[in-house]
């Protein structure tokens, strides 16, 4: 039998050591499909239930691996549903490749069934490579093209294959005019600054008097050298949410995560600091950052094209994160003045303080805050931790303490919602001998969750470890958008937008073969945790919460944070009167918590 072209595409990701793709079967690959029988399934193809989700899974799977995620679905629609998974993985920079099906050539421009214009579709979130293949010579250049792209500047691109394409004869690029030959590997570089560079920086750094590091992902493999600079200048580091398990949250000069998710000794570090080294971050909210002007600046970034962004930055250094700093190091001075060190501990120690005394306010009937908090000492040390987004990320933000080899990512900064529970598969198919948890808002979990457990169920006997956790927080509300509406925009909860149905998460679970418990009084919350988290399978835990507790940003002032529980005190439906019911009352611990922190100012 002659090797088709789509045989010589799963052969080729093999020798590229792609070992899973994800993704939804359809007639536009249909001869990729067959091609799949006849490699017996290498690389294995993951079904998921939407190609949204095998995008989700991809990136969760590229995240927490560290290699490319792959993703593949058919013409029209299925192409279509990848994207805003694969914008996930371009804001993120993470490293995936979509392959897509497409019409017959022949049917191209005649409005034929499922045609779209993949190519224009495509060319911004692919914008780093995208091409479509037309002939079989063509093959082995796209798609080591878009493998490697994919890989060097750590970004999406895309293969799009026609379907009759697909059943072609496959022939390789010859030596002749017009034909592009390829070849396989990605070879591994790790760029670092000049030795001027390097010089301007650390004169920067050694004149500053409170020096604050801000770490990102890109830090993740640099966590030794961070640790002996922040040690050297007398800084405390604060962690962009994406780079939350880029350093052990039990030092005591970390400050946690920054921005409207972060931490109050973030913020006010901030807010203090005369200098501020960043290394492998793009967190974009400027208003989070140090006062133009205030504070001297220096940047590490691997890609060049994203230094000298959200701040005025004096000096910027192009390189991988931790060979610059093993070269900076030397030329770094030992400060031996620690009172801005220990007024960062301090304030790091009143914030866990504040943390217990938040997650212990009653709350009815469960604070979502005590669920994350709980969890915090029940963490197994290799842990891969997923959140999705809305108050769950808040939670997850501030009350967990990753260290060691404990992972954990979201959507940073497309923030878009039903990524937690296709992240967390991702991850066990990138290592199944380790637990997952997924935090999740029952939005998210109505939206994509549901469906994926089916997913779940569908694979999990295949890892060694069978644990997944997904822990619902089921508070029949869009949490997050009806608190931005009321600290925003002064505006109470408006009902019809925000209400959602209560759901039986657990008992769906169950269904599928899975275990399930719903969890309705907090007595029961830690014991639920330690139940899934010693499980034979997977387990769904549906959290019944609170919605009128607030995910308060750490920059709010008293009046600020008394304004948004005033809004709650408006509106007349019933359900409204149940939460303004005793509410003053529930957020004065909360409040207490911030008093104390702005008098000790």
């Amino acid at each position: 039998m002659s090797t088709k072209v789509s045989d010589h595409l799963l052969q080729r990701l093999r020798e590229w050591g792609v070992e899973r793709v994800f993704a939804y079967p359809g007639d536009g690959i249909n001869g990729l499909l067959a091609a799949w029988g006849r490699a017996e399934n290498n690389p294995r193809f993951v079904q998921s239930r939407h190609e949204e989700m095998s995008a989700f899974e991809a990136v969760g799977y590229a995240k927490f691996s560290g290699r490319v995620g792959v993703c593949a679905a058919t013409s029209g629609p299925g192409a279509i549903h990848l994207l805003n998974g694969l914008y996930d993985a371009k804001l993120d920079h993470v490293p995936v490749v979509a392959i897509v099906g497409q019409t017959n050539r022949s049917a191209m421009g005649g409005s034929y069934q499922q045609e779209v214009d993949l190519v224009s579709l495509y060319k911004d979130v692919a914008s780093d490579f995208c091409a479509m293949v037309t002939v079989p010579e063509q093959l082995p250049n796209v798609l080591d093209r878009a493998l490697r792209t994919a890989v060097a500047r750590r970004s999406v691109t895309a293969v799009i294959i026609p379907a009759d394409v697909q059943e072609l004869d496959y022939s390789p690029p010859q030596h002749a005019f017009k034909m592009v030959p390829s070849s396989l590997g990605m070879p591994h570089y790790a760029p670092v600054p000049d030795d001027e560079d390097l010089t301007r920086a650390a004169e920067v750094l050694n004149a500053g008097d409170k020096v604050a590091l801000l770490i990102g992902q890109g830090a993740r493999g640099a966590r030794p050298e961070i640790v002996e600079t922040a040690d050297r200048l007398g800084a405390g580091v604060a962690k962009a949410l994406l780079g939350k398990d880029a350093l052990d949250d039990d030092l005591p000069y970390v400050t946690g995560s920054i921005g409207l998710l972060g931490t109050r000794p973030s913020y006010e570090m901030m807010r203090d600091c005369d200098t501020l080294l960043v290394v492998g971050s793009s967190f974009p909210y400027t208003q989070f950052l140090p006062e133009f002007g205030k504070a001297r600046a220096v940047q590490i970034d691997i890609d060049p094209h994203m230094v000298g962004l959200r701040y005025p930055f004096e000096v910027n250094l192009v390189g991988d994160a931790a060979r610059t700093l093993r070269r900076l190091l030397p030329l770094l001075e030992q400060t031996t003045d620690r009172s801005w060190r220990e007024t960062i501990e301090d304030n790091v120690a009143r914030w866990w303080e504040v943390m217990r005394r938040r997650a212990s306010v009653e709350a009815d009937p469960i604070n979502p805050e005590y669920v994350v908090h709980a969890l915090g000492d029940l963490l197994p040390e290799n842990v891969i931790l997923s959140s999705d987004s809305g108050s769950a990320a808040n939670w997850y933000a501030r009350h967990l303490r990753l260290r060691g080899a404990m992972r954990g990512s979201l959507s940073g900064t497309l923030a878009t919602m039903g990524p937690g529970v296709p992240y967390a598969i991702g991850a066990k198919f990138a290592y199944g001998d380790r637990p997952a948890i997924a935090l999740v808002g029952d939005g998210a979990m109505q939206m994509n969750g549901m469906a994926e457990l089916i997913t779940v169920a569908k694979y999990w006997q295949e890892w060694t470890d069978p644990r997944l956790v997904v822990a619902v927080f089921n508070n029949q509300d869009l949490n997050q958008v009806t608190w931005e509406m009321r600290a925003m925009e002064g505006a109470p909860q408006f009902l019809p937008s925000q209400s959602i149905p209560d759901v039986a998460y657990a008992d769906f679970a169950r269904t599928l073969g899975l275990h399930g418990m719903r969890i309705e009084k907090p007595g029961e919350v830690e014991s639920a945790w330690e139940t899934a988290l010693a499980a034979d399978r997977p387990c769904v835990l549906d959290f019944v919460t609170d919605p009128a507790v607030p995910p308060i940003p750490p920059h709010a002032t008293l009046d600020q944070i008394e304004a948004a529980a005033a809004s709650v005190l408006k509106g007349d439906s019933d359900r409204a009167a149940m939460v303004r019911q005793g509410f003053k009352a529930k957020v004065q611990d909360v409040l207490a918590g911030h008093r104390h922190r702005e008098e000790h100012r």
